[in-house]
């Protein structure tokens, strides 16, 4: 008891002395910092994973977006104001990586004037400057990266998935893009245009980023597997046989009436001309009776 006694008194001894010591508060904030941080560490949920872009691609979609952006997007993608209050383009700052590979590798950017609405053409630029391109906005503010393969793909989409891929693709998107994927006009003079021809990627960047008039289908709105199934359905309409004659554009009424109004009644009016030049006509004989 006795020796338990002493041995306690000396080890209460030495971290009074310790105490006094002029390193004492310094190293006690320092544990207590290491252990508050090892604690907050420890018991924060993970962050996500931010893919850094390699400096040098980054630095050469900088020179490219400098040469052949900054025009109408502003030197550092804020967008360039008009006097009258428009923009000759929008800012770029938080649209993503996925939206600029969208615009640029359909060809829609760089638009070779202002319009109403940028088409799709050939691209300008390369496969690797549209990486660069998209690399450098991209560090402008966070937004929808560029999907990867495994993301777009459908090869293992069953059947049902397509069936639900087309139930979607009814429900959110022929209003614009017409049932057949045709596209259709809009107002103010713009347009849905044809999903025919259009990649697996291409086709979830725009759902995911929503370009020029199009809505936003987050992921909150349309998860990344019903996207694949609306791809899914498209690719099995294009490859699908096409019965039932004329298609005329897959357009809908609109042609069909058109072509039943022009055609139609031409041939009808046709008849009538032709029924009418060679009816029976009678004649006057020359002289009278006796």
């Amino acid at each position: 008891m006795r020796l338990t006694q002493k041995l306690g008194s000396r080890i209460t001894g030495r971290l009074s002395a310790h105490r006094r010591s002029r390193l004492a508060g310094p190293v006690v904030v320092l544990l207590a910092l290491i252990l508050t941080g090892g604690v907050f560490a420890f018991l924060s949920p993970a962050s996500a994973e931010q893919k850094t872009a390699d400096e040098d691609l980054v630095a050469k979609g900088r020179a490219l977006f400098l040469v052949g952006c900054s025009s109408c997007h502003g030197k550092n993608g804020e967008g360039v104001p008009t006097e009258q209050g428009n923009q000759y383009g929008p800012s770029l700052v938080g649209v993503g990586a996925a939206s600029v590979d969208f615009q640029v590798g359909t060809g829609r950017m760089p638009m070779a004037q202002p319009g109403t609405q940028a088409l799709r053409k050939p691209p300008v630029y390369s496969e690797e400057e549209t990486e660069a391109l998209a690399a450098y906005v991209a560090t402008l503010g966070p937004g929808p990266s560029v999907p990867s393969e495994a993301e777009t793909s459908t090869e293992d989409v069953d059947e049902e998935g397509v069936v639900e891929g087309g139930e979607f693709f009814r429900t959110n998107c022929t209003a614009c893009h017409n049932f057949a994927g045709a596209g259709g006009a809009l107002p103010r003079g713009r347009f849905a245009p044809s999903l025919d021809g259009v990649s697996n990627k291409h086709i979830y960047e725009a759902m995911l980023t929503g370009p020029q008039q199009m809505p936003v289908f987050s992921d909150e709105v349309l998860t990344p597997e019903d996207k694949r199934h609306i791809i899914a359905y498209l690719n099995e309409r294009e490859e699908a046989p096409k019965y039932g004659g004329f298609q005329l554009g897959s357009l809908g009424p609109v042609t069909e009436g058109l072509v039943a109004w022009l055609v139609g009644m031409g041939v009808l009016v046709g008849f009538a001309v032709w029924i009418a030049a060679h009816s029976t006509r009678s004649t006057k004989k020359k002289g009278g009776t006796a």
